[in-house]
C-alpha cells in the first residue's frame, strides 16, 4: 500500500480553504487531525449557528427547482471534495451559493481573500456536478452584512483545481509543510501553539528575524486538587462540586479546571469523569502520601504520525536526545546552586560544568547514567547550603546525604519526591495532550509502568521548578516541623503541609521566564508546552536536534 492509497477519496472543502491559507496549518488540521478553538474560531461557529440547521427543500435540478435551501451537502468523486453549503439561493433556474464568514470583506481587487473565493468555488462546482445551472457564489461576511459576488471565471476554477491537485501529493507526505516564514496570518490561527512556527524556523535555520512570541497567553483554568480523604467530587450543572460526608466543600465551573488531581481515597463520580473527557480534561490519581499513579484522559490524540517516530526513535536508543536533556539538567542544577548557596560552592561549579559538557559526549546510555550519577552526588551533597539554617525539619534535613525515597527518611527528600510527583503529573498530561505515548522514553526505560518520555522531559525541569520550589517553601518558612508526621522513621507530608507546597508549586508555573533560545517571556506552565511541542518538531524531522530549556 502507497500513501496516495491512505489519502481520503473526498477532501471537504473548508481543508481547501485551509491549504490556500496556509498549507501547514491544512495538513496539522486534516492530516494530523489536530485542532485548537480561538477567539476567531469560535466566533466564526456561532456567526454559522443559523446556517448550520437543515432548513429548505433542495431537489435535483430533473425534480424541480431550489429556492432556498440552507446546510445543503454535496460530494464528487469525479473533483475528490465533499462540502456543506451553508445557503443555497436560486432564481429563474440558476443557483447560488452562499459562504458566511466572520468579519467584513477586505479592501482588495476582488473584495475577498483566495481561500474564501476558492472555497465557494468548491461549492459551486459542485453544484454544477449534481447538474445545476450555477456561474457565481456569495460570501456573506456576518460583522458587516456584507454580500460580496464572487464570479466563477476561468482563472478562478483552474486556480481552484490547482490547489486541490496540490493538496492532494502534499497530504500523501509524512512531514508536514515548514512555517511560513514572519507571516502576518500567524498570531490570528489558532492553532499556533501547535505549529510554533517561528521557534520551528529559526531552528531549522530558515530565518534569523527575531522571534516573535505567538504562543498562546496562559489559560485561565487551573488544576483543582482534593487531598480530603473520603471527599466525593461530581458534577452540577456546569460545576464540579467537592462534598465531604454529604456536606459541599468546594464549587468550581468547568471551565476553570485544567487537572483533576485526587489524592488518595477521593471518589469521582462516573458522570464527573465523562464530562471531563468531553473538555479533555485529565484526571490524575496519587496514593496518600503523593505518589503518581495513574491518569485517566478521553480518546488518545490523532497524531498517530508523531507516536509512529517516537516509538521507532526510541527503538534505535535516542541517545542524543537524551545527551541533552542531561545536559540541560547539570547546567541547570548548577545555575540554582549558584544562584542560592549561602556558602562556598566554586569546586562543585566546576565540577558540574565538566560533566555536563561530558554528557554531550557520552558514548551510550549507560554511560550517560553514569555522568548524571555523579552530577547528583555533587549536588545533593551541596543542596543544603542552599537552605536556612534555623529551621528545624524532621529528619536532620541540613545533613542531607542525598536522596532517599518510599518512604522519605527526612524532610528535605520527603518534599522533593512530592514535588518531583507534581512535575512528572503535569509532563505526562502535557505529553498525552500532544499526541506523545509518555511510556515510551530515551533516556528512562519503559519499565514498571513509569511515564517514562514525562520523566525525561522532567529532568531539564527538576531543578528550575522542582528544587526550586523547595529550596522557597522551606526559606520562606512555608513549611515548618509542624508540616511533617514522622512514623517508624518515614517522613511525610500532613494535609496542611501538601497544601501549602501545591500552592508554592503552582505559583512557580506562573512566574515568567526568559527563553533561552527564542529571547521572549513565557511561565514555566507555557514552557512545558513549548519544550514538548518542540521535541516533537525533532521527532518529525522538522528542527535538526532537540534544545533543553536552560537558564543563567
Amino acid at each position: 500500500m502507497t500513501l496516495a492509497d491512505d489519502v481520503p477519496d473526498l477532501v471537504p472543502a473548508r481543508m481547501v480553504n485551509e491549504y490556500s491559507y496556509c498549507p501547514r496549518l491544512f495538513f496539522l488540521e486534516w492530516v494530523q487531525g489536530r485542532f485548537e478553538n480561538n477567539a476567531d474560531t469560535l466566533d466564526g461557529r456561532y456567526k454559522h449557528r443559523a446556517v448550520d440547521q437543515e432548513r429548505g427543500k433542495a431537489p435535483l435540478p430533473e425534480d424541480g427547482d431550489i429556492v432556498r435551501a440552507q446546510s445543503v451537502m454535496l460530494s464528487s468523486p469525479e473533483l475528490g471534495v465533499v462540502a456543506r453549503i451553508d445557503l443555497i439561493e436560486g432564481s429563474g433556474g440558476v443557483v447560488t451559493p452562499v459562504d458566511t464568514k466572520r468579519g467584513s470583506p477586505p479592501e482588495n481587487e476582488h473584495r475577498a481573500w483566495e481561500p474564501d473565493r476558492v472555497q465557494v468555488c468548491l461549492q459551486g462546482l459542485l453544484l454544477r456536478e449534481a447538474g445545476y445551472a450555477c456561474t457565481e457564489g456569495v460570501l456573506y461576511f456576518a460583522e458587516s452584512r456584507t454580500r460580496v459576488p464572487v464570479p466563477f471565471t476561468t482563472e478562478l476554477v483552474a486556480r481552484t483545481l490547482e490547489l486541490v491537485a496540490e493538496l492532494r501529493v502534499v497530504a500523501e507526505t509524512d512531514v508536514p509543510p515548514p512555517p511560513l516564514v514572519a507571516s502576518k496570518k500567524c498570531p490570528r490561527c489558532s492553532l499556533v501553539g501547535l505549529c510554533l512556527p517561528d521557534e520551528t524556523n529559526a531552528l531549522a535555520l530558515r530565518s534569523t528575524l527575531p522571534i516573535r512570541r505567538l504562543t498562546p497567553s496562559d489559560p485561565q483554568h487551573r488544576p483543582l486538587y482534593i487531598t480530603q480523604q473520603g471527599a466525593y467530587a461530581g458534577v452540577s450543572s456546569g460545576r464540579l462540586e467537592v462534598k465531604l460526608h454529604k456536606e459541599l466543600v468546594e464549587s468550581v465551573r468547568l471551565l476553570d479546571v485544567s487537572q483533576l488531581c485526587v489524592y488518595g481515597n477521593v471518589h469521582v463520580s462516573t458522570q464527573l469523569l465523562r464530562e471531563l473527557f468531553t473538555r479533555e480534561v485529565p484526571t490524575c490519581f496519587f496514593s496518600y502520601g503523593g505518589w503518581f499513579s495513574g491518569i485517566a484522559q478521553g480518546l488518545p490524540s490523532k497524531h498517530v504520525e508523531l507516536r509512529r517516530r517516537q516509538v521507532s526513535i526510541a527503538a534505535q536508543g535516542g541517545l542524543a536526545i537524551a545527551q541533552r536533556a542531561i545536559n540541560g539538567k547539570i547546567r541547570n542544577s548548577r545555575t540554582l546552586l549558584r544562584r542560592n548557596a549561602k556558602s562556598t560552592v566554586e569546586a562543585a561549579l566546576v565540577s558540574l560544568k565538566a560533566l555536563a559538557k561530558q554528557a554531550l559526549e557520552a558514548s551510550s546510555i549507560a554511560s550517560l547514567l553514569g555522568i548524571e550519577g555523579a552530577a547528583a552526588r555533587i549536588y545533593f551533597g551541596e543542596l543544603p547550603k542552599m537552605f536556612r539554617q534555623d529551621l528545624a525539619l524532621p529528619g536532620e534535613v541540613f545533613d542531607f546525604e542525598g536522596r532517599n525515597r518510599r518512604p522519605p527518611l527526612d524532610a528535605t527528600n520527603c518534599l522533593l519526591s512530592y514535588v518531583y510527583s507534581l512535575l512528572v503529573k503535569d509532563l505526562t498530561a502535557t505529553t498525552f495532550a500532544i499526541g506523545f505515548d509518555p511510556y515510551i522514553g530515551f533516556y528512562h526505560r519503559p519499565r514498571f509502568g513509569r511515564p517514562a518520555l514525562a520523566l525525561d522531559l522532567a529532568e531539564e525541569f527538576r531543578p528550575l521548578v522542582a528544587d526550586s520550589t523547595v529550596v522557597n517553601v522551606i526559606n520562606n518558612g512555608e513549611v515548618s516541623a509542624a508540616s511533617f508526621e514522622v512514623r517508624a522513621g518515614g517522613v511525610a507530608l500532613t494535609q496542611s503541609g501538601r497544601r501549602a507546597v501545591i500552592a508554592a508549586y503552582e505559583r512557580r508555573l506562573d512566574q515568567d521566564v526568559t527563553h533561552p533560545v527564542f529571547h521572549y517571556t513565557i511561565t514555566y506552565r507555557r514552557v512545558f508546552d513549548v519544550q514538548a511541542r518542540l521535541l516533537g518538531a525533532h521527532l518529525l524531522g522538522e528542527v535538526p536536534e532537540y534544545v533543553a530549556f536552560t537558564t543563567r
